[in-house]
């Protein structure tokens, strides 16, 4: 049975490894956890054993919305009372290490709004336990009448006398599952009440009635913390690239043009012999352009940048116009929070290529819109800037 429940709880975590949600990404340092817990231990051996203290400490990282793995260290004892071997230790030192695969049942049934309120969660995975290994030897004392009858056989019993000894610390390699609820008291704090069994051998040894494989169960209230709160951003839609490409060529089009103009004016004037005239040029004044972006980037691509250097050439010749910078991302993405910074750091990006341009700073402002519902009809054309 133990090795049944070590091979099940083995896959079940692989499978956070291996069905890794393939719409999801994240930075490695995103989704990190760490937590706490304190409740009660007890043995199923030869019935149910008085419960212990159990507290444990934990860290994790929430892979997508609905795997994720951790590491749980916890202990501190365990009770074995009468066996029938004769053997009782109460509150006995042990610690454990668990390696959890999770596995969040509201988002894989659907629901994959990690700001939800109540979350329900399968966990498992290996166990490996340390405490003082019990040795023990059985003697047996001859007893009963030894008077003999004659004609009749001699009456002779023997009852076993056990004893016991502690041998050094020893590990032993289990399997646990189990099941948790968690109230989120905010993005990053949540409230988790978690049920755990496990198969190991006895940490009491010889002494135990289930010494190879010895269930044990645990109750723990307590609390989990993400650090900078949970998100998750999908991995990027596809892009109509044709119309992209269609667009950054029509900005080529324009800065060729007016390359050309330019060289025209200049020999021209080169070439003006006599009276001077004045030629007077048509200024376009800069009209709304967009800086499209990749999803969860504030990073600035090559159309990007050559969108703009046009509208930073219209821009200065237009010293008198103020101009807005106004960041948007896409708000069927991401948390609230996780968009409002990232239209801000598109904004700014923007911002900073202008000035790199040669654009005045008295001529920009900025603002960031967070996230934008079906601004242009499609989600990812609201990962956008617009300078008007």
């Amino acid at each position: 049975m133990k090795y049944r429940f070590l091979i099940l709880s083995l896959l079940l975590a692989g499978a956070s490894v291996a069905t890794v949600d393939a719409q999801e990404k994240q930075e490695a340092s995103d989704n990190i956890f760490i937590g706490a817990g304190v409740g009660a231990m007890t043995v199923f051996n030869d019935g149910l054993n008085s419960p212990t203290l159990n507290i444990n400490l934990q860290v994790g990282k929430y892979l997508t919305p609905t795997w994720g793995v951790r590491g749980v260290l916890s202990g501190a004892w365990q009770s074995l009372e009468k066996q029938n071997h004769g053997y009782s230790n109460y509150c006995k030192k042990f610690g454990e290490i668990n390696l959890d695969a999770m596995l969040n049942l509201n988002s894989l049934f659907g629901n994959k709004n990690v700001n939800r309120a109540v979350d329900v969660y399968l966990f498992g995975g290996p166990t490996i336990n340390f405490s003082t290994a019990v040795g023990g030897t059985v003697t047996y004392n001859q007893t009963g009448d030894l008077t003999q009858t004659p004609g009749e056989p001699t009456a002779v019993e023997f009852t076993p006398a056990y004893a016991y000894s502690s041998q050094g610390v020893k590990a032993r390699v289990g399997a646990t599952a189990g099941l948790g609820f968690g109230y989120n008291v905010s993005n990053k704090l949540a409230i988790t009440l978690e049920g755990r069994l496990g198969v190991t051998p006895s940490i009491f040894g010889n002494g135990s009635d289930c010494r190879k494989a010895e269930a044990t169960g645990r109750l723990n209230l307590g609390l989990a913390y993400t650090l900078g709160g949970k998100g998750f951003v999908p991995r990027e839609a596809k892009v109509d690239q044709n119309a992209i490409n269609e667009e950054v060529n029509k900005y080529r089009g324009e800065l060729a043009q007016a390359q050309a103009d330019l060289a025209n004016a200049k020999n021209a004037l080169a070439n003006a012999k006599g009276v001077t005239k004045e030629v007077v040029k048509e200024i376009e004044v800069a009209g709304p352009r967009a800086i499209f972006f990749r999803i969860g980037s504030a990073q600035i691509d090559d159309y990007g940048t050559v969108n703009i250097q046009l509208a930073a050439k219209t821009l200065k010749a237009n010293p008198g116009k103020k101009y807005k910078i106004a960041g948007y991302a896409d708000k069927a993405t991401g948390s609230s929070s996780w968009n409002q910074k990232l239209s801000e750091k598109r904004a700014q990006a923007v911002y900073d290529a202008l000035l790199k341009e040669g654009v005045s700073k008295d001529q920009l402002e900025l603002v960031g819109f967070g996230g934008t519902a079906n601004m242009f009809g499609k989600n990812y054309l609201n990962r956008v800037v617009i300078l008007e």
